[in-house]
């Protein structure tokens, strides 16, 4: 078969018909937008103009403002203007989410709920966006702590673990470490999770992400704040030393020199005091800034050497004999001004006497000096 009759018997190409020429041409619906524009407060001009302008900061670690959207199995997408919604996982919705179920993320996370959110991601390929709350509220926790601990603030915070060196407890959603040295008046067990406990700081480190704190410091500064000298307490004896003993009064150490036991001598002081021994002392001076308190009993004994003898009776007698003692201190007081009053009258006159004599007059402080001495000494 020729060429030139292959070419007749090929189908010929159909022409375009109106309606294709239409279509191709039709670009759309055309509105008038100046009509548009009539009753509105700005113009597609300005609006264009404003889309512009507006500049959308999606890179990682910015900081934006969204809404929860709808709740997913391990999370919840929060529309923050993106051209997809971004993903918050359930462990980034708070510092502190109980087991991060989807109650507890509801209750941190409402629907359509402004809130502001922290990309941790880039975008994957379909354009979305992981978020974060937990990174927010972490940075603001470190920052309320600082503010804390350079007020030397007493808190209270959540035990939630222990461990073989201390416990754990929640500040400000943070995990502190409680040295076990720093537990007043319990051992760090079980029983400890879930108690609330007053605590000081002692160490705050942003760098290391490192922070310490102390019960015994919050609660000796607390206690320490209400006792004064001549208080009566009671105590614990915790160890003997060969120059007196170790008693523990309300989470603090206090010392119970051996010439502060008893007016009577003390030859043998496991004869008179033991370790676990419950004792009862009287406060003779105290360092509330170390947390440090001098103890006595020699000043409960109703007659001198009642420690050696009968210890047991100086503590129940120890109100009483300490009322009598703070009332005898209080006669000597006034003694003491009383003399003191009539030293500086007497002074007085003798100066009198000075003025209307000769030089060889006699010393005015002659007979007054021995007086004096014996009352500053």
């Amino acid at each position: 078969m020729s060429a030139s009759s292959s070419e007749s018997n090929a189908p010929k190409k159909a022409s375009p018909t109106r309606f294709d020429r239409l279509k191709k041409n039709y670009k759309g619906p055309r509105f008038d937008l100046s009509a548009a524009d009539e009753g509105l407060s700005f113009s597609y001009d300005q609006f264009a103009e404003a889309v512009a302008k507006t500049e959308y900061g999606f890179e990682r670690n910015a900081v934006v403002q969204g809404v929860a959207v709808e709740y997913m199995p391990s999370g919840c997408l929060v529309d923050i203007g993106a051209k997809a919604s971004a993903f918050l996982p359930a462990q980034e919705a708070a510092l502190v989410l109980e087991d991060g179920d989807g109650d507890a993320l509801k209750s941190a996370i409402p629907l359509e709920t402004p809130m502001d959110f922290q990309i941790i991601s880039e975008e994957d390929e379909n354009g979305q966006l992981i978020v974060s709350i937990k990174r927010l509220q972490y940075k603001l926790a470190w920052e309320k702590i600082q503010k804390l601990a350079e007020e030397d603030a007493v808190i209270e915070a959540k035990v939630v673990a222990v461990n073989r060196g201390g416990a754990i407890c929640l500040v400000e959603g943070l995990r502190a470490f409680m040295p076990g040295s720093h537990l007043t008046g319990q051992l760090p067990d079980e029983n400890l999770i879930g108690q609330t406990l007053p605590l000081k700081f002692l160490e705050v480190n942003t760098d290391n992400n490192k922070l310490v704190v102390s019960n015994r410091k919050a609660v000796v500064e607390q206690q320490m704040a209400d006792l004064s000298r001549g208080d009566v307490v009671n105590g614990l004896v915790r160890a003997l030393k060969p120059y007196g003993a170790f008693v523990e009064v309300g989470g603090m150490s206090g010392l119970l020199h051996i010439s502060q036991i008893s007016y009577d001598r003390i030859e043998d002081l496991e004869k008179v005091l033991q370790p676990g021994m419950q004792v009862k002392c009287m406060i003779i001076d105290h360092d509330k800034v170390n947390g440090r308190i001098a103890l006595a009993t020699k000043t409960l004994e109703p007659e001198a050497g009642d420690m050696l003898r009968d210890p047991q009776m100086v503590f129940d007698k120890a109100e009483e004999t300490a009322a009598r003692y703070h009332e005898k201190l209080e006669e000597e007081r006034k003694v003491r001004e009383a003399t003191a009053r009539d030293i500086v009258l007497g002074l007085g006159d003798s100066l009198d006497d000075l003025n209307s004599s000769g030089d060889d007059a006699k010393d005015p402080l002659e007979d007054v000096s021995d007086s004096l001495d014996s009352l500053l000494s």
